[in-house]
């Protein structure tokens, strides 16, 4: 039998990040021995990966296998992997964070070959808002009443801020506005009505919890954690909104135990664990479980439904000519990246 995972927090700077992320050693003893693996991860999951890690580690797949994880916002944890952070396996907040380690030939170009695309888990962007929702946050034009503060994280490091930005632009399209009246929309929302723009999604809601804001725009797991915490908070899912897809892959150096842990997480068993803390499991045996705990928004896109992340990326998250970019310059935000 293996022990209980012992886990020692200590802090690093992860390079090429440009901000601190949190590591962690998981250590799981075992008879067989067994490799260590490195998983670079963006910040929300990190309770998620903190329990999967030595429950793997239990089988007989994983047994004697240990853990170094790395988390924090995901862009940056990417660009920190592509300029030299070790990493066996890699969990992002979403697909261009994976592609731009495949342009580095640091994961296969077949990633998607993986069950489900290489999505290890789903989830939708909603309206986290203090306890009874005493402002009365329902839809998306309730972001711009008159003294509502909202925050959001900053796009240009997290993965989270885009899927939210996303939502919104989709949301206006949804309700029959012109792609110009979105783009409108993004422009009051972010500089009317955005407060504060934190460097991740987990950031952002710990400033949120810590009494900022009136509305945080997060994944749904975020607040179902915060909840799970004790937080007083309640969320909306607002009628339109986005699917959000989070994929994970192994590396082209990576060893051999990580495509193991790779397949476990789309166990049944696994995937558990997943919904038990807030994200759509994607294995249809799971979903059909927690059916209650998740039920589908009135109106869901996809960002293939707004052209797929290759044009989104250029068209809004260009640092020079992205749309995006040139509100966020206006309302005196970096984007550097």
């Amino acid at each position: 039998m293996l022990s209980a995972a012992v886990v020692a927090v200590v802090a690093l700077v992860a390079a090429g990040c440009g901000g601190a992320a949190d590591t962690k050693d998981a250590t799981a003893s075992g008879g067989g021995g067994g490799a260590k693996l490195s998983l670079v991860a963006y910040s929300t999951p990190q309770v998620v990966y903190d329990e999967l890690a030595p429950k793997f580690a239990a089988t007989g797949a994983g047994e004697g296998t240990s853990f170094t994880s790395s988390y924090g916002a995901s862009g940056d944890q990417s660009r920190a992997v592509e300029s030299g952070l070790p990493a066996d396996v890699v969990a992002f907040s979403l697909a261009p964070d994976i592609t731009r380690l495949v342009k580095a030939n640091l994961v296969s170009s077949d990633w998607t070959s993986e069950p489900h695309k290489g999505i290890v888990t789903d989830s939708v962007t909603t309206f986290v808002v203090r306890k009874g929702n005493p402002k009365h946050i329902n839809t998306w034009d309730d972001l711009l009443k008159p003294g509502v503060q909202v925050l959001t994280p900053n796009p240009f490091t997290s993965g989270g801020a885009r899927w939210n930005i996303m939502a919104a632009y989709g949301a206006q399209l949804k309700q029959g506005k012109t792609p110009a009246q979105a783009l409108d929309y993004l422009k009051e929302l972010f500089t009317k009505h955005v407060a504060v723009q934190d460097k991740s999604a987990r950031d952002a809601l710990q400033t949120f919890t810590g009494g900022k804001g009136d509305v945080l725009l997060s994944y749904e797991n975020e607040a179902i954690t915060a909840q799970q915490k004790g937080e007083k908070v309640d969320y909306v899912t607002p009628d339109q909104t986005i699917l959000i897809e989070n994929p994970v892959a192994v590396t082209t150096k990576a060893k051999p135990e990580a495509k193991k842990f790779l397949d476990y997480l789309w166990t049944p068993a696994a995937q558990t664990v997943f919904a038990e803390h807030g994200y759509r499991p994607v294995v249809e045996s799971v979903a059909t479980k927690f059916a209650s705990r998740f039920p589908d928004p009135k109106t869901l896109f996809t960002i293939d439904d707004l052209g797929g992340w290759d044009k989104v990326m250029k068209d809004f998250f260009d640092p020079q000519n992205g749309s995006v970019a040139k509100i966020e310059e206006a309302a005196g935000v970096s984007t550097a990246s």
